[in-house]
């Protein structure tokens, strides 16, 4: 339960989980920022910009996870929060390495952005798994039906409210 009990913490903070009416606008738009990032990760992946295709790589799987909460109906502006959300609706339904990974790539972004050390990163396996993870976002996304939202928001709120 250890992961409820962080939910029920990001719930209680003002900028983290909320549950809003879900927009199909902003789960286009976050869906164009997610392709706009991989284009930036590709540009300075290509350019030998290792730190920025790091940080590009996170925020196409971010904003993909967030157009994806967006379609659930659901607001949080905290990072950490966000993906223990992910993680925690999505556990059975996609490959664990992706939620893995999705956790990694945001500690290798700050890592990199932060603290002048040296990480080895494969921009041409970054790129794959980027890619890979925001289009088995996106087939979430597009196969969510009505009734399987309406479950994934009541599992939201059996998690930040009991």
């Amino acid at each position: 339960m250890q992961d409820r009990d962080y939910l029920k913490w990001c719930a209680d903070k003002d900028r983290g989980i909320k549950l809003v009416a879900a927009s199909e606008n902003l789960v286009r738009a976050y869906l164009e920022k997610s392709g706009t990032a991989i284009k930036s990760m590709e540009l300075n992946a290509n350019s030998g910009i290792t730190e920025w295709a790091v940080s590009a790589g996170y925020y196409a799987r971010y904003f993909a996870v967030y157009a994806l909460m967006s379609k659930i109906g659901v607001k949080c502006e905290i990072h950490d929060c966000t993906i223990a959300l992910f993680a925690y609706l999505f556990k059975d339904s996609v490959p664990r390495h992706f939620i893995k990974e999705f956790k990694q790539s945001k500690d290798d972004r700050v890592d990199l952005q932060y603290y002048p050390k040296e990480v080895k990163i494969n921009t041409e396996h970054l790129i794959s798994q980027t890619k890979s993870f925001v289009l088995e976002i996106e087939k979430i996304i597009d196969g969510l039906n009505t009734e399987e939202i309406a479950a994934l928001q009541n599992r939201v709120k059996e998690a930040i409210l009991h």
